[in-house]
């Protein structure tokens, strides 16, 4: 059994990015690493990996990653972006260590850095902007995680109707549920270019439905209608320029309430304290 298994997943379109990733992944020291290539389209080098698996096509983020971790064998699973690039050659080795170190760990959330060596305020899983500081945080960035197989198995995997945008904070909020800790690594770095999410085509809809998705599926009902009309409130005052991005978000507000992923299972209010308590109150 390999100590870690990493799954990477593409579109076949960053041929270059992608040998980049894998290569990072090869130049681990002391460590049984298995690669997991999940491709979501296009035919990219399949040479240098340990497993593939193709869906089909693009089945989206969530369900990618789904199956790239029901075919990884170790107990950690590392997701790692196709234009991502793991730094230091003695990361797995430390994640795992971290993993072993924690009983009750679910969740390592990488430091992202960009090509200057600085990291952005969207890549940060906390209000708190201490890029320096590792801190238990109430989500991650999904292309730079690693989580403990066991409890991803346990509480579902990532919700795939999501099919992307905040499939990570659904899933964080779960473990956290669950009593699992989701932990920022401030030392543990991987780098990613500097893009904007809107750069996503649908990223307007998407984030507005499953943003009512997250809210409907996992919150009590006071929060829940916070949450909505918070995130309703601060869309419109970022989009008011656009008239395409408020219509969109619009349509996914509708959508999210005309519809739903699964049986709605609220947290309780003890873990709505503990949200609060790491800096993040689930209505922001």
């Amino acid at each position: 059994m390999p100590d870690i298994s990493v799954v990477i997943l593409t579109m076949g379109d960053r041929p270059e990015a992608l040998a980049r990733a894998i290569s990072s992944v090869h130049r681990q020291n002391d460590v049984d690493a298995e690669i997991v290539l999940v491709i979501n389209g296009g035919d990219p080098d399949r040479t240098r990996v340990d497993a593939v698996i193709e869906p089909g096509g693009n089945v989206g983020i969530p369900a990618g990653r789904n199956v790239g971790a029901a075919a990884s064998s170790a107990p950690v699973v590392l997701f790692l972006d196709d234009d991502g690039e793991l730094l230091g050659d003695d990361l797995l080795v430390e994640i795992s260590a971290a993993f072993l170190a924690r009983e009750d760990l679910g969740v390592v959330a990488l430091r992202i850095v960009d090509e200057r060596g600085e990291s952005s305020r969207r890549h940060h899983p906390s209000l708190r902007l201490n890029f320096d500081r590792s801190t238990d945080v109430t989500s991650f960035p999904g292309g730079a995680s690693a989580v403990r197989t066991e409890a991803f198995v346990a509480v579902g995997g990532l919700c795939e109707q999501f099919f992307y945008g905040l499939e990570e904070t659904d899933l964080a909020w779960r473990l956290i549920e669950r009593g699992w800790v989701v932990r920022y690594c401030a030392d543990l770095r991987m780098r990613h270019p500097r893009t904007t999410p809107s750069r996503h085509v649908g990223f307007y809809r998407l984030t507005a439905r499953n943003r009512v998705w997250l809210a409907r599926q996992n919150l009590p009902h006071p929060m829940a209608a916070l949450y909505v009309i918070n995130w309703t409130i601060l869309t419109a005052i970022r989009a008011r320029l656009s008239p395409p991005a408020l219509k969109a978000h619009l349509t996914g507000l509708r959508e999210g309430f005309q519809s739903s992923p699964r049986q709605r299972a609220p947290m309780s209010w003890r873990t709505v304290w503990r949200l609060t308590r790491l800096g993040r109150p689930p209505v922001i």
